[in-house]
C-alpha cells in the first residue's frame, strides 16, 4: 500500500472510499480497495496542489451528501469525485487533459478492485464531464458531481476569496497579467452557462451567490 504523507491528516477518509467500493463493485470480483485509496489520498496530497486538495474531495463529498438521493448512481458518483482531480498539474495546458488523464486512471484501476464495466465507464465519463461542467438534461449523475464540484462558488466572502487564493497559488508559475485574462476568461465561460447548477437543491441553495461572487471576481480582474 502506498504511504500517506507524514503530515497527512486526512485518513479518515480511507475507510469511507474502502466502504464505497464494498458498496460499488461486483462482489464476485472482490479486491483489496484499500492500496487504492492510499494512492489516492497519495495523490490529492501532492505539492503542488493548494486548491485541488484533501479539502476539496472532502467538500465535494460533503456536498454529494448534501445532494443524496438525486443521483440515478450515488455509487459512480462518489467514485468520480475521488477520481476527478486524481491527476492534476496545473501547468497543463491542453483542454481537459488532467481530466482526460484522471478518467483513464479511473479505467486502469477500478476493474482491479473488482468494479464491474459498466460502472467503471460511468465513472469515467463524469470525471470527464468535470471538464465543462455541462451535463445534458436528465443526466443526474452528471447534475450532482458538477454541482458539488461547483459548490465552492458559493461560499460566503471569507470562503470565496480564499478559494481564489488557493486557485492562484497554484498557478504563481503564471504571469500577473497572463493569469488574469485566462481567469477572466474561465469566470465568463462559467457566467455564460445557463444554469451553474443542475440540481433543483444546487439552483435554490447556490446559484445566485454563485453568480454573485463570480461577477464581483471578474469585476474586480477588469478594472
Amino acid at each position: 500500500m502506498p504511504a500517506l504523507p507524514d503530515d497527512h491528516t486526512d485518513t479518515d477518509l480511507l475507510p469511507r472510499f474502502t466502504a464505497l467500493v464494498d458498496r460499488a463493485r461486483d462482489r464476485a470480483r472482490d479486491g483489496g480497495a484499500g492500496p487504492l485509496g492510499a494512492e489516492l489520498l497519495t495523490r490529492w496530497a501532492e505539492p503542488q496542489r493548494h486548491y485541488h486538495t484533501t479539502d476539496h474531495l472532502r467538500a465535494v463529498l460533503d456536498r454529494l451528501d448534501e445532494l443524496a438521493g438525486r443521483a440515478a448512481d450515488p455509487e459512480a458518483v462518489e467514485l468520480a469525485a475521488w477520481f476527478h482531480d486524481a491527476v492534476y498539474d496545473p501547468a497543463d495546458a491542453t483542454p481537459a487533459g488532467n481530466e482526460e488523464r484522471s478518467a483513464v486512471l479511473a479505467e486502469q484501476r477500478l476493474p482491479g478492485v473488482g468494479l464491474p464495466a459498466d460502472r467503471t465507464a460511468e465513472v469515467a465519463r463524469l470525471v470527464r464531464l468535470t471538464a465543462g461542467h455541462d451535463p445534458a438534461p436528465g443526466d443526474t449523475n452528471g447534475a450532482a458531481l458538477c454541482d458539488a464540484d461547483l459548490a465552492v462558488l458559493a461560499g460566503s466572502p471569507e470562503e470565496y476569496a480564499a478559494y481564489t487564493a488557493a486557485v492562484r497559488q497554484e498557478y504563481g508559475f503564471v504571469p500577473s497579467e497572463a493569469f488574469r485574462q485566462g481567469r477572466a476568461r474561465v469566470l465568463r465561460g462559467l457566467l455564460g452557462l445557463p444554469r451553474l447548477f443542475r440540481t433543483p437543491y444546487g439552483a435554490e441553495r447556490w446559484e445566485a451567490t454563485a453568480r454573485y461572487n463570480l461577477t464581483a471576481e471578474l469585476e474586480l480582474l477588469t478594472r
